[in-house]
């Protein structure tokens, strides 16, 4: 019997990173958990590309989300260094945010991500064009 690594030519301990399997878990379970919320993805792709908004921005592109909520995930987001928050001293106070560099290299890996999904996306078609046309026949 030969071990997937082997079929797929993909050794893990050949990155050189220094993960194990459980290491590695653990780490991808930590960052997940940063990320977990129904908002935060939502949130981060407005923000990204190094925009700034104010949360009344943030509210009306997200109009599903809470006020409450809201101001839930971006506090979240802000304690764990992803987001930026910025208050201007003025009245009516004006409140800003936009991602940190580190919310910022979110980016690629988010990316990657939606790559993949739109790979499964193409796999998962056309066996279903092919199903729909036995069903036909």
């Amino acid at each position: 019997m030969t071990r997937t690594d082997e079929k797929v030519r993909y050794s893990p301990e050949s990155k050189g990173d220094g993960h194990t399997r459980d290491t590695a878990a653990e780490g991808v379970e930590n960052v997940l958990k940063l990320l977990e919320g129904r908002w935060k993805l939502i949130i981060l792709f407005h923000l990204f590309g190094g925009n700034v908004m104010r949360f009344s921005d943030l509210e009306r592109a997200i109009p599903a989300v809470s006020q409450k909520m809201l101001i839930q995930q971006l506090r979240q987001m802000e304690g764990d260094d992803i987001v930026r928050r910025i208050v201007h001293h003025q009245v009516p106070p004006k409140v800003e945010y936009c991602l940190t560099e580190w919310g910022q290299a979110l980016c690629p890996a988010l990316d990657a991500l939606l790559f993949w999904a739109a790979q499964r996306e193409q796999m998962v078609q056309p066996s279903s064009a092919a199903e729909d046309g036995m069903a036909d026949g």
